[in-house]
């Protein structure tokens, strides 16, 4: 009752740049655009896949995310 709503994960390891770059990414459209968690994962995803050096699968496609997130089932 009193844990994460979600949380995000990688499927492998990540170098520590990409991530770092892939959360930053995910947070602007959580906290920037006011998506939800998946859809702000997905379009950090999107984004990321454009990014010169990190646009290998490898660097993003694993990340997954597991819960609602904000306890709105809706979102």
């Amino acid at each position: 009752m009193a844990g994460a709503h979600a949380v995000v994960g990688s499927l492998w390891s990540v170098e520590d740049q990409a991530t770092s770059r892939l959360m930053s990414e995910l947070y602007t459209g959580l906290l920037g655009r006011d998506l939800s968690p998946a859809d702000a994962l997905r379009a950090a995803q999107l984004a990321f896949a454009d990014f010169r050096g990190f646009g290998a699968l490898y660097h993003w496609a694993g990340f997954s995310i597991e819960g609602v997130g904000r306890g709105d089932p809706s979102r």
